[in-house]
């Protein structure tokens, strides 16, 4: 293989377009609205100026991607980190508008991204620079225009200063104009299980179609955050033996499974894996190719590519991550027959949990958690059913049977809006 071609794979952008023109191509897509889909409605770069606690001034940059406002106001989290991208907020927000569409909720994509580390920033700093950067793009969010999320290296109390400074310049209180808030501020039950109990619905509703039994089942988790931790968690409730689990610093395996409670009480507390005293430690890599059922890659994009994939022996993998799997993966995924559930829909309880947060804001009426959880299961089983059904009627992969779905729904969508000239 071209060694340009397996640096290139790694672009998430490139990624997402690859994906998309599949399915493009199977839907059959108009050649205008195939270039209007591909192409982010509203790109905002902003310069944030920001003096730190020794006094210094320093200069960050921010990002507010808007792909598609077709089926309802963007909706997509905000990320800090010091390798965020253009090209990755762009991939992130077009993903986020297939997302949005194959769980049928009325949003649209975006994504924003501010390019810094978190971990060597104090609070005070981490609030002037969310404070000015929530200025800067103040003019294109909104309740009805862009609803921001937490993303990696963002939370709760981020996105409390978020709704704080958007009330500051419109003068009133919005508690829809973020989700993922605490719930003093209009937050949701439920909102900080949602990715994972989500991950969880849709493993379940696979090994029904494999014919699997889950106490029959191992798995390994890639990623010990809120997403990682929680899904084996879930994993393990349904009988599934979970034999490790990884974070930053590299990853614990324990074949007889891992005590998942153990597991979690230590990062509440340490907030890494390291020093936690039962099983081995191996590295991400390993992880990924150890011989499990179950593989959920949920920590960050391209750790399977074409370099590895083949090496892959888990029959289900279950994309907790954003664009785990790089495109040129796919193929030699397809070809293992592995079973996978894309991104845009494993992943999707997040959104979908949002997206109820934003209609109890906008209502001042809240729900119990297990309404929000019964009414998470009822889309997450919906959209899986849709997915799969889209993947046997054009014989495809789960991932462009995905993408066939959204893209047809956000197609229509633009269709009978028309084009405004």
């Amino acid at each position: 293989m071209n060694p340009n071609q397996v640096l290139g794979e790694n672009n998430p952008f490139e990624a997402m377009h690859a994906r998309f023109d599949l399915a493009a191509k199977k839907l059959g897509l108009d050649e205008g609205f195939y270039h209007i889909l591909r192409t982010p409605d509203r790109e905002l770069t902003v310069a944030i100026p920001v003096y730190m606690d020794d006094g210094s001034l320093q200069v960050f940059t921010g990002y507010r991607v808007q792909h598609s406002l077709a089926r309802g106001p963007a909706k997509g989290g905000i990320r800090y980190d010091p390798n965020v991208t253009l090209d990755e907020v762009r991939a992130l927000a077009a993903w986020m508008t297939w997302k949005c569409a194959v769980v049928n909720v009325p949003f649209g994509g975006g994504k924003g991204g501010v390019v810094c580390d978190p971990r060597k920033l104090s609070m005070a700093e981490m609030e002037r620079i969310t404070r000015r950067y929530i200025a800067g793009i103040m003019d294109i969010i909104g309740p009805d225009r862009d609803v921001p999320a937490p993303d990696m290296g963002t939370d709760g109390r981020v996105m409390a200063w978020i709704m704080d400074t958007y009330a500051m310049h419109v003068r009133h209180a919005s508690t829809a104009i973020v989700t993922g808030k605490p719930i003093e501020l209009g937050g949701s039950q439920g909102r900080i299980e949602a990715t994972g109990r989500g991950l969880q619905i849709v493993t379940r509703e696979a090994l029904q179609v494999l014919k699997r039994d889950p106490r029959t089942c191992s798995a390994a988790v890639q990623g010990a955050g809120n997403v990682g931790q929680i899904t084996a968690h879930f994993l393990a409730q349904m009988g599934i033996k979970v034999i490790a689990i990884s974070d930053i610093t590299g990853a614990i395996v324990d074949e007889k499974g891992l005590d998942m409670p153990a597991v979690r009480a230590h990062l509440a507390k340490a907030r890494t894996l390291e020093g936690y005293a039962a099983g081995e430690r191996i590295t991400n890599a390993q992880l990924l190719e150890l011989p499990v059922d179950i593989l959920v890659p949920a920590a960050t994009e391209n750790v399977i590519t074409s370099r590895n994939a083949a090496n892959v022996k888990a029959k289900l993998l279950v994309e907790g991550a954003n664009g785990p799997v790089t495109a040129a993966a796919d193929k030699i995924l397809d070809e293992k027959g592995v079973f996978v559930i894309p991104d845009i829909l494993a992943n999707a309880g997040g959104v979908t949990v949002s997206y109820f947060e934003w209609v109890q804001d906008r209502m001042g009426y809240f729900w119990s958690e297990e309404e929000v959880n019964q009414r998470l299961e009822t889309m997450m089983v919906k959209a899986f059913n849709d997915v799969v059904d889209m993947a046997r009627r054009f014989e495809c992969g789960n991932r462009i049977g995905a993408y066939m779905l959204g893209v047809d729904r956000v197609a229509k969508a633009t269709k009978m809006r028309g084009i405004y000239a």
